[in-house]
Formats: C-alpha cells, sequence, structure tokens
C-alpha cells in the first residue's frame, strides 16, 4: 500500500507529530484508522479516531499504540504475546479480528473490531494501517486472514477503498497508475482485470489484459491493443460504459448473439479467450470526459458477480479515475513544458579551433521542468559568448522566464561589445521592470584568441556554481573569481570579471545545480564528485565527456540539468582558429 512520498530519507517526517498528509488521506476513511510504523509507535490518527477514543492526534503520536490502546475486556494491561494484533503486525501481514478493546482517554473500555493492512509513508515500506469500528455484541478476538472477495466485510470494503486511494494518488505516471490499479483488484476482487482507455484522438485502446496465475499477474498481450470505434447506440454493456452511461454485469451470453459492433466482436473474443464466466464493466470517468472502462472478471473464484458487487467496483472506479485523470494532465503539460524548453535550447555555433558540446536532461516530474537553461553565439568583435543559468522556479513560467533572459543576454551582448560584468549589470537593471522573473544565477563567458595564440576566457558569475576546467592531463581547478550576487535582488551592485588563459586541449565545464546537488549531501561533496569524474574523463572525445559525466554524477532524477562544454586545440599553432 503507498502513501506520501519524502525526498529525505534521513528523517521520518512523522516520527514525533501527527503527519498532515498521511491524516488526510485516512479522513476519507468513514471510521476509526491510524497509521504505526514499523516499531509500532503512531504516525497519523484521523478525526473518527480521535472521537472514538477521546484522544488528541497530537497526544497519540510517537506512542507506542499496543502499550496506548490495546486492553483486556475488563481493562486490564493485554501482554503483546495475547494480542492477535501485535503477532499480525509482526509477521506484516493482513488480519482482522471481530472483538478487541482499545482503552479511552477517560479510563473506559471501547469494543472494537479491527483491520490491519501493510502501509507506505513517505517511501517507508514498513508501516501498518489499522482500521476499527466501534462494537456492540462481543465475539471471537482471533485474528484471521483476508477473506474472499465476494464475502468482503465493510472493514475490508473501507480498507480497499482507503488503499487505493492512496496507491493511485501517489503517483503522476499514468502507466504506473495501471498497474497499481491491477494490483488492487486482482486477486481480491476478481481473477480477471481488462482496463479499456480512450485516447486524446477519440481511439479506443484495451491497454491491459491481466490474470491472475498463482502469486503473479500474467498480462495477456495478445487480447490488448487496439479496439473499434464506441458506437453511440449499442446497449452493450461495454459500449454503454465507454460511453460513461452506466455499469452492467455481462456473462459469456451477453455477446454470443449478432455483434452491433466491432467492440461487440472483441468482447465475444476476449470471453472465450479467457473463459470468464461473469464479469463487471463500470466506466472510469474523469472531471471532464469519460476515459474508458474498468472490466472484472471472474472465471476461477466460486461466485458470479451481482448488482450489489457494482457500488463498491465503481467506488474503486472513480478513484482511479480521478488518478488518470491528474496523470494525464500532469504528462500533458510535462510534453508541452519539455516540448516549449527544446524549442527554446538553441543550436550552437561553429567557432574554428572549439569544440562545443551541450546537454539538457529534464528531471523526470512534470512539475520540474522549466528554468535551467544554456546558450552560445558569435558575437560582433568575433568573440564566442557562452552561458548557462537557472531561473528560479520549475514550471512553464519559469521556461518562459528562461526564454526572456536568453533572449535579452544575446541582444546586450551583442549591441554593447562590453565586458562581461557590465552585461550582466545591464540584464541585471532590465528583470524587474522587463521580465516575469523573479530570480537567476547566471555564468557569462567570453572567450576569444589570443594574438599569440592562447585562448582567453573572460567571465562574470552571477550566483551560479563556479565553471570547472580541466586540463588534458587530468588537472583540475573551480573558477571561483569573478563571483557576485544572484540577478534580481535589485541591490543593483557592480559586478566584477575574472580571466584566465585556457591551456591546449582543456575542457571547459558550465553546469546548473542539478548536477552538483544531492539531498543529504553538501554541496562541497557534489562539486568534489563532479571533480573527480570529470578529470577521469578528460581524455574522452568532448561529446562522450559530456555523456559519460552526465550519467556518472548526476543525481537520480530529482532536478534538471543544463551543461554546456568547450574543448581547446591540443596545440596553439596558428593553424588552428
Amino acid at each position: 500500500m503507498a502513501g506520501v512520498k519524502d525526498t529525505d530519507t534521513g528523517h521520518h517526517p512523522c516520527r514525533d507529530a501527527p503527519c498532515p498528509q498521511v491524516t488526510e488521506v485516512l479522513e476519507v476513511i468513514g471510521t476509526g484508522a491510524y497509521v504505526v510504523d514499523e516499531q509500532g509507535r503512531v504516525v497519523a490518527v484521523n478525526g473518527r479516531a480521535e472521537e472514538l477514543l477521546g484522544r488528541r492526534a497530537k497526544d497519540m503520536a510517537g506512542q507506542d499504540a499496543h502499550d496506548l490502546l490495546h486492553r483486556g475486556p475488563q481493562g486490564q494491561q493485554l501482554p503483546a504475546t495475547r494480542c492477535g494484533m501485535r503477532q499480525a503486525f509482526h509477521a506484516g501481514r493482513p488480519a482482522q479480528a471481530e472483538l478487541d478493546h482499545f482503552a479511552r482517554a477517560d479510563g473506559s473500555v471501547l469494543p472494537v473490531s479491527w483491520l490491519i493492512a501493510p502501509y507506505t509513508v513517505h517511501g517507508h515500506d514498513a508501516h501498518t494501517l489499522v482500521i476499527f469500528h466501534p462494537r456492540e455484541h462481543e465475539r471471537s478476538a482471533e485474528p484471521r486472514p483476508e477473506r474472499p472477495a465476494e464475502s468482503m466485510s465493510e472493514l475490508e470494503r473501507l480498507a480497499l477503498l482507503a488503499e487505493t486511494t492512496t496507491q493511485l494518488t501517489s503517483t503522476l505516471n499514468v502507466d504506473e497508475t495501471l498497474r497499481r490499479l491491477v494490483a488492487l483488484v486482482l486477486p481480491r476482487l476478481a481473477d480477471w482485470a481488462v482496463i479499456d482507455l480512450i485516447t486524446e484522438h477519440e481511439e479506443v485502446w484495451r491497454t491491459a489484459v491481466v490474470h491472475v496465475e498463482g502469486d503473479r499477474l500474467v498480462h495477456r498481450d495478445d487480447l490488448e491493443g487496439p479496439m473499434p470505434p464506441v458506437p453511440e447506440e449499442s446497449p452493450m454493456p461495454l459500449s454503454r460504459a465507454l460511453r460513461g452511461v452506466a455499469s452492467a454485469l455481462a456473462g459469456p451470453g451477453t455477446y454470443q448473439g449478432t455483434p452491433d459492433s466491432g467492440i461487440a466482436v472483441e468482447q465475444r473474443r476476449l470471453f472465450d479467450a479467457t473463459g470468464m464466466r461473469s464479469a463487471a464493466i463500470v466506466p472510469l470517468r474523469g472531471t471532464r470526459e469519460v476515459l474508458g472502462a474498468l472490466t472484472l472478471g471472474r472465471a476461477d473464484t466460486a461466485a458470479d458477480f451481482s448488482a450489489t458487487d457494482l457500488p463498491l467496483i465503481e467506488d474503486v472506479a472513480r478513484r482511479a479515475a480521478l488518478a488518470l485523470d491528474n496523470a494525464r494532465l500532469y504528462q500533458r503539460q510535462r510534453a508541452v513544458a519539455e516540448t516549449m524548453q527544446n524549442h527554446l535550447l538553441p543550436q550552437m555555433p561553429r567557432v574554428p579551433g572549439l569544440q562545443l558540446a551541450v546537454r539538457y536532461l529534464p528531471a523526470p516530474d512534470a512539475s520540474q521542468v522549466g528554468g535551467d537553461w544554456y546558450d552560445a553565439f558569435v558575437l560582433s568583435d568575433g568573440a564566442t559568448a557562452l552561458a548557462v543559468g537557472d531561473v528560479v522556479g520549475h514550471d512553464l513560467e519559469a521556461a518562459a522566464g528562461m526564454a526572456q533572459l536568453r533572449n535579452m543576454l544575446r541582444a546586450y551582448a551583442w549591441s554593447q561589445q562590453e565586458p562581461p560584468s557590465r552585461v550582466v549589470e545591464r540584464l541585471d537593471e532590465a528583470i524587474m521592470p522587463i521580465t516575469d522573473v523573479s530570480m537567476a544565477t547566471l555564468v557569462f563567458a567570453r572567450v576569444i584568441r589570443t594574438e599569440h595564440g592562447p585562448w582567453r576566457l573572460s567571465w562574470t558569475n552571477a550566483g551560479h556554481p563556479p565553471p570547472l576546467l580541466v586540463t588534458r592531463e587530468g588537472l583540475t581547478d573551480y573558477l571561483t573569481g569573478g563571483h557576485s550576487l544572484l540577478l534580481g535582488t535589485g541591490l543593483g551592485a557592480s559586478r566584477p570579471d575574472a580571466t584566465v588563459l585556457l591551456p591546449p586541449g582543456c575542457t571547459l565545464l558550465l553546469y546548473t545545480d542539478g548536477l552538483v546537488e544531492v539531498p543529504g549531501r553538501t554541496l562541497d561533496e557534489g562539486l568534489d564528485r563532479l571533480r573527480q569524474h570529470a578529470a577521469a574523463l578528460a581524455h574522452r572525445p568532448l561529446p562522450s565527456f559530456a555523456d559519460q559525466l552526465l550519467r556518472r554524477v548526476r543525481p537520480p532524477g530529482l532536478d534538471d540539468v543544463a551543461l554546456l562544454s568547450l574543448r581547446t586545440p591540443d596545440t596553439t599553432t596558428p593553424g588552428h582558429g
């Protein structure tokens, strides 16, 4: 069961106080619920549990749930060895009991029935969800495993819906959402799961046909793929579900008559191939449109679906559709942002004697697309301008701000023929009144061939990680000169320049902070790691140098990265440049 993720693995964010993200999820459960960590300490409590127990969530947080709550029928302390919930908790397995007793804050004892199941919080797998109901009549308190889907208790239904919510809302990837949906319903509700989705081009695609085989979920690729269009008037169950009309039950006989559409033909093939004798077909309705349909089928389970099963399956489908809708919107926004940024990032100029290689890697998270950029262009005096920057923010607005900043920098650099510091000062003066950029960092440099042969680099640095210079012998030097405040502060301070002669065959590296910033580590550690790998790769051809450096150094999937690398000729003879 998946919950809320947190990238900081060094500290559990819900250790000593109620965890608001998890509590919010628990509030959708219509009865008492709380979550404990791997040591049995309470990390989240919903409002209904506070009401039933007469305890405040903040008073329960961090306490051992067994010591705090578990009691015998007369309120006596219950040894852990006699606690069925504690035993199931340590075994890491789902369990439930019809009667147990919890201690209320006023000293009274509350008879309850309960169900527990594994749960994930902030990427930590060893958590447990406890759902409980108040009981009026005492029955056996022996824990027992989950029952077959056709005889699910109300607690099990609530647990399934809670698990569906947490599982499906904790990812914004369509494929992962579908995988989790299948794993939620199989084998708990059915032997087969079929998902038909309507694409953005109004085509139907049978995205998943999955069967339970022992402990495995097996895809039937031969039954997946494109489907005929949705008929406008067909009364058949799947056609109605794909139009968002209604849920329905179906069986092999439903599609044995003369087919009224291509979808009916495919449905007959599905029932024949799978051996399903009973199916429940429900729409996947998004907030704006019908996204598809979910079919659950039983071939091996004892009982057929009945009308009383539909409300639960519809509840699952409703949550799944909301998650799919969000994931689709998220991925659509990401595609727009990436397309926009790819069109904004320029092609590199051809500069005689110099090699240039650039790379841009977006973050995997759509909300992290946007602010990192690079540029290189030839100036009117023959020098080559280099720039790498990062606009604060990670969204379409940041990508648009990046385009504004880059274009203004080009205009100032081309027209003024001034030192890098003065160009950046002009840019900083214009940011607040002209652009939508709040703050940004930037390294701006000029590279020009001197009369005597060596290439000279002049640069200024506005709050950005320092360029790295690597000689062909593997010696490294961070160019820390020319450093000043980031752009957009409004302070209007003057900015310094720094200059260095570039050795023959050296590699100059400009990059954004996504290459060196790793959660849980210092910036110095990230810079040392970059230095180490850049030195080891100094002998590689420049394209290989850039590719391998990203592969070795870039932290796994946290932030976008822009990288610009330049290499000077191996010799200073006049024939080069």
